[in-house]
């Protein structure tokens, strides 16, 4: 029995000295604001209370996000929200997201590296698990530098078109 209750104790404070412990106790609020720089939609937001998430909220997200030239649908993987919401925070900001990209279609993917446009062949676009934005009262160079201090994912920066790609993948850079 000693040695039970000895084990209960060190997993309790394992969890409560760990990065894991804003996961199992997280319950805040989780909201995001979003304008498509393509299709001119505004939406903003609670996606996550009372430590869930919610569908018809993230159904909003999912068709705002939609790959714009198809009008495909896709579900926007939910770790990814969670990336946009902990770099608004980290940046301070009370800001709206532009979006420039968020789901892509295969066929769309194909089409802008047809055109030269620097896309990846197997983009997490494709699987809703990628975004490009940038945050109305924030640098890019900032929001790149936020999101990068994550290690949450990819991360790339593109100065000259003004946003910052964010993704769910492998932690890199560019």
């Amino acid at each position: 029995r000693q040695f039970l209750h000895s084990l209960t104790g060190t997993a309790a404070g394992l969890v409560l000295a760990s990065p894991w412990r804003n996961v199992f106790a997280d319950t805040a609020d989780r909201s995001l604001s979003f304008f498509h720089t393509h299709t001119g939609e505004h939406l903003k937001l609670t996606y996550f209370s009372d430590g869930i998430y919610h569908a018809e909220a993230l159904k909003e997200i999912n068709h705002c996000l939609r790959d714009f030239r198809s009008n495909e649908i896709r579900p926007i993987d939910s770790r990814l929200l969670d990336i946009l919401h902990i770099v608004q925070n980290t940046c301070n900001s009370k800001g709206t997201f532009e979006v420039i990209s968020g789901y892509r279609s295969p066929n769309t993917n194909q089409l802008l590296r047809a055109q030269g446009h620097g896309v990846a062949e197997h983009s997490l676009h494709m699987e809703g698990k990628a975004i490009d934005v940038r945050l109305t009262d924030v640098d890019t160079a900032y929001l790149k530098k936020a999101a990068a201090s994550l290690k949450r994912g990819g991360v790339g920066y593109y100065a000259q078109s003004d946003f910052v790609h964010m993704d769910t993948g492998r932690v890199r850079y560019w």
